[in-house]
């Protein structure tokens, strides 16, 4: 779960199903770990691989559903 292909664009179902991948594997952990892939990439500056991770991030957001405050 912590290599992520290459590619430059992945489709929407991609991003979807390796998040859900993520979250079965991980569980409530997946929306942290991969805000902190995201971030750690923005920093190296690979903007690509920073956006996959924060579709992925906001994938598993809609996946938790909402949260009561």
């Amino acid at each position: 779960m912590n290599q992520i292909d290459t590619r430059e664009h992945f489709t929407e179902v991609e991003i979807f199903d390796y998040a859900r991948r993520l979250f079965e594997a991980r569980g409530s952990k997946a929306i942290a770990e991969a805000a902190q892939k995201a971030g750690s990439f923005e920093q190296q500056g690979e903007g690509e691989q920073a956006r996959t991770w924060r579709q992925i991030e906001a994938a598993l957001r809609s996946m938790r559903g909402p949260t009561a405050s």
